[in-house]
Order: C-alpha cells, then sequence, then structure tokens
C-alpha cells in the first residue's frame, strides 16, 4: 500500500508505464505468496509461486531505482521500501530452500 500511496505523486505520463509497473509488480508479491500457500500440498508448486514471488519483489525493486532517479520518489522512503523488499525476498529464499517445513505432508487436509 505504501507503494499505491507513493506512486499516485507520478507524472500523469507515467500512468501507463512506472505507475502501472510498480503497482503489479508489487501487488503480485503478495498474490503469488497466498497462491504458494494454497498450494503448499504439492512441493513443485510451492516452490515455483515462492519464486514467481521472488521474482516480482526484485522487479519492483528495479521500479523503486527507477523513480528515484527519475525524480518521482526521494531516495530516503524509496531506500527504506528497497530493504523490506530485501527481507521479504531472504524470506522468500528460506522457504524455497526448506519447504519440507512448509508444504503438508501426503493426505493432511486443510479445514473448510
Amino acid at each position: 500500500m505504501q507503494i499505491f500511496n507513493l506512486s499516485q505523486s507520478f507524472p500523469k505520463e507515467e500512468r501507463y508505464s512506472l505507475t502501472d509497473q510498480i503497482r503489479r509488480s508489487s501487488r503480485s508479491v503478495s498474490a503469488n505468496i497466498s497462491e504458494a500457500w494454497r498450494k503448499r500440498r504439492y512441493e513443485a508448486s510451492f516452490i515455483s509461486k515462492l519464486n514467481d514471488a521472488e521474482g516480482e519483489a526484485a522487479e519492483t525493486q528495479t521500479w523503486l531505482e527507477f523513480a528515484v532517479r527519475c525524480g518521482y520518489l526521494e531516495r530516503a522512503p524509496a531506500a527504506i521500501l528497497f530493504r523490506e523488499f530485501d527481507e521479504v525476498i531472504a524470506m522468500l529464499l528460506a522457504m524455497t530452500n526448506n519447504p519440507g517445513k512448509w508444504v503438508m505432508p501426503s493426505g493432511r487436509r486443510t479445514a473448510k
């Protein structure tokens, strides 16, 4: 939500490029994590979605860099967000490297 709020001040000519891209990639991180969680019955699917989330987080960091270099975002708030995405990436990597801790054992179902 911080990215959405900060990107509201981007120039109108960026509406369909940088603004759209940074919003999509940042939202996609949590959406892919949600999908990974629901697919945790299948280790390969779980890891795949976590990898997608990691990629989207890295993409968001790239767009943050562009926003700073274009003068649309101040360096300080962008740096805070960049570090927060670094933390998310680290957590995703930890989950990817140790999926057995997160994947459901065979035969176990979630509550309805």
